[in-house]
């Protein structure tokens, strides 16, 4: 083991154990106050559609306003904590073709989602190996019909491959679309398994994370 995951380590152990100190339920009730909402289309401010007809084929880029992360439970002696990361470190495109999209990708760099607390970023950081596998990325695997972008939010279901430290797996999404003023906002979760993807969820006796989280994405896409 490293000096540097050693540290790590020690940081996230005494982090922990003042949380066990102050009581789990304190502990719990101040990390869900911390929490941001599930990421959806309401997360940022929706502008009405552009007036005039809309074509949604041509390439879409994702831009600033977006942002993706993961939600996961803690146990800590015997109190649920749910935990939050988010980065707005988002990039990606989207190809609408005659009504259909057929092609979209967007990564994340993984070294800049944050929860808000330093020693469990920087494990989560060692345990992506961010230094090695700086990204995670989905990719579409088949095309898929579009319904009519209005101003209202429609709902779609993807599949594509999620690939987190170099190991790809099949994902389905649920998602929500829509139109903001000239542009799109897409809108979507993902349930994992960690160990799908050869990450085994930490267990510190006191404190286990669950082996299953969702990650989040708001997708703000712009015509390129």
């Amino acid at each position: 083991m490293s000096r540097r995951t050693v540290i790590i380590l020690v940081s996230v152990v005494v982090a922990v154990l003042v949380a066990v100190l102050a009581g789990p339920p304190l502990y719990s009730r101040w990390q869900e106050s911390r929490n941001p909402e599930p990421i959806a289309l309401t997360s940022a401010p929706v502008e009405p559609p552009a007036a005039g007809p809309f074509e949604p084929d041509g390439t879409w880029t994702v831009t600033q306003g977006s942002e993706a992360g993961y939600r996961v439970e803690e146990v800590l002696r015997g109190e649920d904590v749910t935990v939050v990361g988010r980065s707005k470190d988002v990039t990606g495109e989207v190809v609408i073709t005659e009504g259909e999209l057929t092609a979209a990708t967007v990564t994340v760099q993984a070294a800049t989602i944050e929860t808000g607390v330093g020693p469990r970023d920087s494990f989560l950081r060692d345990t992506l190996q961010t230094e090695t596998f700086p990204t995670a990325t989905f990719e579409l695997g088949a095309p898929v019909a579009l319904p009519e972008l209005t101003g209202e939010p429609v709902d779609l279901e993807v599949v594509g491959t999620l690939t987190i430290r170099d190991v790809a797996r099949e994902v389905t999404v649920s998602m929500q679309a829509q139109r903001s003023g000239d542009g799109v906002r897409v809108g979507g979760s993902i349930p994992v398994t960690f160990t799908d993807f050869e990450i085994e969820a930490p267990n510190l006796g006191f404190v286990q994370v669950e082996d299953a989280g969702t990650i989040e994405m708001l997708l703000v896409l712009a015509r390129a």
